[in-house]
């Protein structure tokens, strides 16, 4: 991905996450913490990476999940599973 995908896929990104956890997508910053700042729960977890499996067409593994603590992590997991296709 180039950097002009980057950005996009962060605003993506920021955008699923801030519509599953009703906040502002300028309010879900690169290292907030989902559980501690959003109060965010497993099956947010689970609808967050259903959501970016049907936006960006891929299967992310399930032993990811309890790696979607922050949108950093999220780009970076996104990022590797779509590289990996």
């Amino acid at each position: 991905m180039g950097e002009c995908d980057i950005t996009n896929l962060e605003n993506d990104l920021r955008g699923i996450v801030a519509e599953i956890v009703e906040m502002e997508p300028d309010e879900v910053k690169l290292e907030a913490d989902f559980v501690e700042d959003f109060e965010m729960d497993s099956m947010q977890a689970l609808e967050i990476m259903a959501a970016i499996e049907k936006k960006y067409k891929i299967q992310i593994p399930e032993d990811y999940l309890g790696k979607v603590t922050k949108l950093s992590n999220l780009i970076k997991i996104t990022e590797e599973t779509v590289n990996a296709k």
